[in-house]
């Protein structure tokens, strides 16, 4: 079966301080319980915000590295998820489910890809 990537789009500047309420969270746990014992989820993960990260770029044979945090950026990854599902379908309805999770206050984009194999 192949696998698909989902990267979770956010913007980190809409985001609750304090982050997700603990309601969501119950929510998301609850999702990714079933989407285990389904046998499509393989790994997800949030990510620590982008102010922590470094991008590291390769441009005309030279390597430049910024730290950020990165004024440019409005949506940044905020985590992932790793599936194994029968299409891109099976996919795209796990995908909605999990956007489904979030309150109505959160701006949340996935963009699903499928893994190349081989």
């Amino acid at each position: 079966m192949p696998r698909y990537l989902s990267l979770i789009r956010i913007d980190e500047r809409n985001t609750p301080d304090g982050g997700p309420s603990q309601e969501l969270m119950q929510r998301m746990g609850e999702l990714m319980e079933e989407m285990t014992k389904a046998g499509v989820l393989l790994d997800t993960a949030g990510l620590t915000p982008a102010a922590q990260g470094t991008r590291v770029h390769y441009e005309g044979g030279q390597l430049s590295v910024t730290d950020g945090p990165f004024t440019e950026s409005k949506e940044v990854i905020g985590g992932y998820a790793l599936m194994q599902a029968k299409d891109r379908a099976e996919a795209i309805e796990w995908t909605k489910r999990f956007l489904k999770v979030h309150e109505e206050h959160w701006t949340v984009t996935c963009e699903v890809r499928e893994v190349a194999e081989g």
